[in-house]
């Protein structure tokens, strides 16, 4: 017996096992189904780029997409303890103010306007540059500016010559412009929440970590959830929950979770012959993601990071990071980016961009002729394509089916087009010139808005920023009210990215810790951070 049951390790699972477990009187379980965070790749800031495929993610794909040409994309969902902030690219944005006040005054969402949210984004946050009432110092989550390259400077000279103009910070309450990202780094290490929130809670007695442990469903009895079922090789336990199940399983796990346990669309679940506990229409629905889209331009030389797939270059890099915990592995690659809009109709900038000084980094995209290339990827920041989470089966083992239905809506492939013309201005600048010997991907030939969107929609690809299956809010829809609770239901909440009533402007890990960190005091009851 347990007063809390967490389910799911991730991002925000550690956040709440390591804030809940501050109370000596409260005794807290946290479940991960995959294993712990021992793989050296995790904590090498460059080592994400080996996180797209391997043991530790659930080797998820999406269901062919009717708005990319029926194309099937990778879908990578962490399978490891700290969850996606364990395999990430690090970049650590917020999102823009008018995101947390939409969802505040569209949504229902009572007590998640900016105002609100930003004292748990700076309690989190230990940042070793910025100050003052927009940053934290000495929040446990290691927040970095790094040394970055020099082609990714030349990007950013190359950024302000098309019109972006130069932006030091992207998480002080304005977006607009080009500049480098600060990461979830520490001392040259990936922090992720594992790392900054976990590792120091698990020496207090009141906290049990269960790893390699999958639930398998969520008990409920008499409208309350009372515990869960857990499955460690291939044996079958029940836990306990005196006061509450909190599901972090994520945007794909969540919904599953809830479904097989009984709790979603009651037709849903009659269909795969799963007894309906509680019909609840929301759960699954609301899937949306960004969607990049890459243009990669072929170097004249060794001016990015591809020499280091030579080994000798490797051994160079690793003897720089054993030694003094710098160079190319102490670096996320995506060191620079920036936001500008694609639409001037809307209020804040529209399309996010993200520079990488190499080709092959990014899932999908392989070498470029010569062997040296650089990478300015981009998307729209609020999509309005809707998908959904279903399930294949009542089996667990079985992959959900997930269908974020990219490009559905027409507007978000327009927006796409928007974000390869502005790339391709961004490339060719004058600082650039000197680097750049051709555009490798679209290409030379690839002109036009309808070229390019046949070219979207053949190479367009999720950025791993699920969000929404079980959205928070006060209507009909809504899965989880304002404090988190499963609608209908005592004693269960579901607290990451799947809450999101729509997703933020920005890459979505530091809103997922934001999130755990403000349903920790709801949960214990306590006064809003102020």
């Amino acid at each position: 017996m347990a007063d809390y049951i967490i389910v799911g390790g991730g991002s925000a699972g550690c956040v709440l096992a390591a804030r809940l477990s501050e109370d000596p009187v409260l005794s807290v379980v946290l479940i991960e189904a995959g294993p712990p965070d021992t793989d050296r790749y995790i904590h090498m800031p460059v080592g994400f780029f080996k996180m797209t495929s391997g043991p530790l993610i659930w080797g998820y794909d999406a269901a062919p997409g009717k708005g990319i040409d029926g194309r099937v994309m990778v879908y990578p969902q962490a399978r490891v303890l700290g969850g996606g902030s364990s395999i990430n690219a690090q970049v650590f944005t917020r999102g823009c103010p008018q995101d947390y006040d939409d969802w505040a005054a569209d949504f229902g969402c009572a007590g998640w306007s900016y105002a609100d949210v930003l004292p748990y984004f700076v309690r989190s946050e230990g940042n070793d540059t910025f100050a003052g009432s927009q940053h934290g110092i000495d929040g446990p989550l290691g927040v970095s500016s790094g040394a970055p390259h020099p082609l990714t400077r030349i990007f950013v000279k190359a950024a302000q010559q098309a019109g972006l103009p130069f932006r030091a910070d992207f998480n002080a309450g304005e977006q607009e412009g080009a500049g480098f990202y600060q990461t979830t780094t520490r001392n040259g290490k990936r922090s992720s929440t594992a790392v900054a929130y976990l590792k120091s809670a698990l020496g207090r007695g009141n906290l049990t970590l269960r790893t390699d442990a999958t639930v398998s469903r969520v008990i409920v009895e008499n409208g309350r959830a009372v515990g869960v079922e857990i499955i460690v090789n291939g044996r079958t336990e029940r836990l306990n929950a005196e006061r509450e199940v909190i599901v972090t399983a994520g945007a794909i796990g969540s919904p599953k979770l809830l479904m097989l346990s009984g709790i979603g669309p009651a037709e849903h679940l009659s269909q795969h012959g799963i007894k309906v506990v509680h019909d609840l229409a929301g759960v699954g629905r609301n899937l949306h993601d960004h969607m990049d889209v890459d243009v990669v331009a072929e170097l004249n030389g060794p001016h990015g990071i591809d020499r280091y797939k030579k080994k000798r270059w490797q051994a160079v890099a690793g003897l720089e990071y054993a030694l003094f915990g710098k160079g190319p592995v102490a670096s996320n690659i995506v060191e620079a980016g920036g936001f500008w809009w694609g639409d001037r109709a809307e209020k804040t900038p529209d399309i996010q961009f993200h520079f990488l000084p190499g080709a092959g980094v990014e899932e999908g995209i392989g070498s470029v002729p010569g062997g040296n290339g650089c990478t300015l990827n981009s998307y729209h920041v609020r999509p309005r394509s809707r998908g959904s989470v279903a399930l294949r089966s009542a089996d667990l083992r079985d992959a959900p089916v997930i269908d974020p239905n990219p490009f559905g809506e027409r507007y978000d492939l327009e927006r796409a087009i928007d974000g390869i013309e502005i790339s391709r201005e961004i490339l060719s600048q004058p600082a650039f010139a000197r680097y750049i010997r051709r555009e490798h991907l679209p290409g030379a030939g690839c002109q036009g808005r309808a070229a390019l969107e046949a070219f979207a929609l053949q190479h367009g690809r999720s950025a791993y920023h699920p969000v929404g299956t079980c959205r928070m809010g006060d209507d009909a829809d809504s899965v989880v009210d304002p404090e988190l609770r499963v609608c209908g239901l005592a004693g269960l909440r579901v607290c990451d990215s799947s809450v999101m009533p729509r997703i933020v402007s920005s890459n979505t890990n530091a809103a997922v810790i934001m999130i755990a960190e403000k349903a920790a005091d709801m949960i214990a009851g306590k006064a809003p951070a102020a």
